[in-house]
């Protein structure tokens, strides 16, 4: 299996080198992952018989719910779990390895927004004590450590705008999409050096909009001309994130494919809009191949815009304080 570090040094644009490593960790997860193995016998695949990227199946990722999706040799580090309202059963990742999911988020940053250190990072997300599990959490204090300033402000809204207008330094305010909308509506403060920054949904906390109305909303409110975005979720290792536009990036070592929502191994060609499948090479003790709920609109750059959720499934985002 390709080494670790070696995941992190592949070059965007690098098919083969992608798929060299896909195909490797598709052996070794196909093998040391039981769910995966198992999905694999069902659906008639054998791993032998694979030999490009697109023939390798995608694990949905309902099965994080009601199994250990897990190949470490040995007892994880942590077990991050997605946020979950009333009666939804949580997913749970198993992560083998902090320092490589500290490995994995700091180069995801740095690939779109430079050294850590240039910037302050303010979040709207609850701190540990309140949201115990959430891998979201966990990459924000790692990333405030980083920058050397910023700090988590769910609710304090007046010392949030206090300490940001004394910082000299550029800013990005991580905040969870209905904890923006009111910050927004409560204080609609001018936002100076700030790159605003939501992740996740509403949750029931407030109603679900376009996110095109959504982000007018927030522009108007903060002034500033564009809403960043970080897309991730407690099943991956990785994110990707948009500049603007909701149109998300991926690092080197992540790469996304829209399915047919009707026959999920039927791959669709660039620009179509179908069910969104994951390719996320830093998920190494895992599964690294991820059929999920989302439904988006993948180019021919790799680039994807998230339009929505497939029909019936569980709504998804940022609740992050449901324990």
């Amino acid at each position: 299996m390709i080494p670790t570090d070696d995941i992190f040094r592949l070059k965007a644009g690098d098919g083969a080198a992608f798929e060299k490593a896909a195909l490797e960790l598709f052996r070794f997860q196909a093998a040391a992952c039981p769910p995966y193995r198992e999905y694999l016998a069902l659906v008639g695949i054998r791993p032998e018989h694979v030999t490009t990227l697109r023939g390798i199946p995608f694990l949905p990722i309902e099965l994080f719910k009601s199994h250990e999706v897990y190949c470490g040799d040995r007892a994880p580090e942590a077990v991050f779990t997605s946020s979950a309202t009333t009666g939804m059963v949580p997913s749970r990742h198993m992560m083998r390895s902090l320092a490589l999911y500290e490995q994995a988020f700091r180069g995801a940053f740095r690939t779109f927004y430079g050294d850590p250190a240039r910037w302050s990072l303010y979040a709207l997300l609850p701190n540990y004590l309140r949201r115990k599990g959430s891998s979201l959490v966990y990459m924000a204090d790692r990333l405030i450590a980083d920058c050397g300033s910023g700090g988590f402000y769910l609710d304090d809204y007046d010392a949030l705008l206090r300490d940001m207008s004394a910082d000299a330094k550029p800013k990005i305010l991580l905040g969870v999409s209905y904890a923006l909308w009111n910050l927004a509506e409560r204080c609609a403060p001018k936002l100076r050096d700030t790159v605003v920054m939501e992740t996740g949904g509403m949750k029931g906390y407030r109603e679900e909009i376009p996110k095109e109305a959504f982000h007018r909303i927030l522009c108007e409110a903060f002034g500033v001309e564009a809403i960043h975005s970080e897309y991730g979720m407690a099943e991956l290792t990785s994110q990707a994130y948009s500049a603007g536009g909701n149109r998300f990036r991926c690092p080197a070592w992540m790469r996304v494919v829209a399915r047919d929502v009707n026959d999920p191994f039927a791959l669709l060609p660039p620009g179509s809009r179908g069910g969104l499948n994951i390719i996320d090479l830093a998920n190494r003790w895992s599964c690294a191949f991820i059929q999920t709920q989302d439904v988006a609109r993948v180019d021919a750059d790799g680039s994807f815009v998230v339009e929505g959720r497939i029909d019936h499934a569980e709504i998804r985002g940022c609740n992050l304080l449901v324990q």
